[in-house]
């Protein structure tokens, strides 16, 4: 597998810059990894954008990757506990290196924002919004903490 590590990351932060939400952005940016449609891509993942659907909790650029996560690497038989901790250890890893370059996995907390709910509209995507919104920045952070969990797990698959 040859991962181009910036461009996952630059088509994060085009899509983000296009006005899609965080979740979007990121796991769209891997349609070609997933071979998930387009469209199909970003409906699945439009409700985790803003901390899932503007209730500022969990990073949805960091959700955006759990879910490649889940594609790439994740279980589906139920009764699989060892697929199933293997898989959550792979994410709980994933959430810390978000942690790590971040100091949170909680939107609110990166946004700079108190308790409670947002009201359901977005804001408006103006110069001033970009200026001041770290979004951007974490969506194209949280493709290169996906390209290099790709990476690495292609380097020590037994498959590859």
């Amino acid at each position: 597998m040859d991962i181009n590590m910036s461009t996952h990351s630059e088509k994060a932060g085009k899509l983000f810059k296009e006005g899609y939400n965080c979740s979007q952005a990121v796991f769209t940016a891997f349609c070609d990894e997933t071979g998930m449609e387009r469209e199909i891509a970003l409906k699945l993942s439009s409700s985790f954008g803003a901390g899932m659907g503007r209730l500022r909790e969990v990073c949805g650029a960091l959700t955006g990757i759990f879910m490649v996560a889940g594609i790439k690497f994740g279980y589906a038989g139920a009764e699989d506990e060892e697929s199933k901790a293997k898989h959550y250890e792979l994410v709980q890893e994933i959430a810390e290196r978000f942690k790590r370059r971040n100091n949170s996995i909680i939107c609110r907390e990166l946004l700079g924002l108190g308790e409670g709910n947002s009201v359901p509209a977005p804001d408006k995507r103006t110069a001033q919004y970009y200026e001041y919104r770290p979004c951007e920045r974490l969506v194209r952070e949280a493709a290169e903490i996906m390209d290099c969990i790709l990476e690495e797990k292609a380097v020590f698959s037994i498959d590859e």
